[in-house]
């Protein structure tokens, strides 16, 4: 059966879409092998058995949006990260004139000039998407935080009425142990839990972590009607040889892996499949891992995400997970009881 964007897709009310976090989230579960159902989150840890092992993201949001009158520009990468397989540090280096950006370039030609903020020029240099383009002075990380911002979901913006972040959302936007800079979006299940919510798990199973900093491949749509003929951006990912080693620990004992999102989930399935490079202390490297139904899961049993846009990967991914028809009726009684969607939305949960 020949999966399509169409499969991805369903109707939802726009009031449904969150405009600001509410904490505890209302959290919808759905075991494998019966309907979903509303549980609290504090069942949330009665779900984990001993010997199991939850996985978390430590990336840590850049504020590498730039508002101009009529549009904005995001700062993707500098040249020399994209000529540096590395990329173990996606923000303290970076002093670079030419980057990849995403900004509206239809009513733009190669070679002209855009004014942004600090006195500073960009240049087209090319087209597409992502866009290149070279910078009048070099940019630095303290050229971003003091005139970048997140780059949240226009949908939000859109719900609210404005482009502009609010001063709120530098805390809302960012989880509670974010500590690797790179990411240009939030992973944002983790934004449900609390520090103290992760020593609750540690309590009573172990807790490792990876990192994976997001970028297109998270946050572009699917570009193809056949679902296999979308191209996934390369995403970096690092994970520490000590959390390879509780997973098989984890899977030798008969324990579960859960995720905490899908970018935990997509980090240790790259891994299982060979994409990382393997250095003394870590396994790094580039992800383009694009989970459709009917892929094989080899490490991760549990997965915590919110609820997605439609036509997104993140939809493909979850029905990968469990199944397409699972993922439209569970989404459909998400939608009958008014659950709050996508990133500042609620939490579902689901296992295999």
């Amino acid at each position: 059966m020949q999966i399509t964007k169409s499969d991805l897709l369903y109707d939802f009310p726009e009031d449904l879409i969150a405009q600001t976090p509410v904490y505890p989230p209302r959290v919808l579960y759905k075991p494998f092998d019966s309907s979903a159902k509303e549980i609290s989150f504090d069942q949330i840890f009665d779900l984990f058995s001993d010997d199991d092992l939850l996985v978390i993201n430590k990336t840590k949001v850049l504020p590498r949006r730039i508002f101009l009158k009529k549009f904005d520009i995001m700062f993707l990468e500098s040249e020399s990260k994209l000529n540096d397989n590395s990329k173990f540090d996606n923000s303290e280096i970076i002093n670079e004139q030419y980057w990849t950006v995403l900004f509206p370039a239809k009513k733009f030609k190669v070679g002209d000039v855009i004014e942004i903020p600090g006195g500073i020029t960009i240049t087209l240099l090319e087209k597409g998407i992502p866009q290149k383009v070279k910078t009048s002075s070099p940019l630095n990380a303290a050229y971003f935080e003091k005139y970048g911002q997140f780059a949240l979901p226009p949908y939000i913006q859109s719900a609210r009425g404005q482009s502009v972040p609010l001063d709120e959302d530098k805390l809302w936007y960012q989880t509670s142990w974010a500590e690797n800079p790179g990411s240009l979006a939030a992973p944002t299940a983790s934004l449900h839990f609390k520090s103290h919510d992760i020593e609750k798990i540690k309590s009573k199973i172990e807790v490792a972590e990876v990192t994976l900093h997001v970028g297109l491949g998270t946050f572009l749509p699917v570009t193809t009607e056949i679902l296999s003929e979308h191209k996934m951006h390369y995403e970096f990912v690092e994970i520490e040889k000590s959390t390879i080693e509780k997973i098989k620990f984890c899977q030798n004992k008969g324990g579960r892996v859960w995720a905490l999102g899908t970018t935990s989930l997509r980090s240790v399935e790259a891994w299982a499949r060979g994409h990382l490079k393997e250095y003394d202390d870590k396994f790094a490297g580039e992800t383009d891992l694009f989970l459709k139904p009917g892929d094989e899961f080899k490490v991760v049993s549990g997965l915590f995400t919110n609820f997605h846009q439609p036509g997104s990967t993140l939809i493909s991914l979850v029905a990968a997970f469990s199944t397409l028809k699972d993922v439209r009726t569970t989404y459909q009684y998400a939608i009958n009881h008014k659950f709050r969607f996508f990133s500042y939305g609620d939490l579902s949960v689901w296992t295999r």
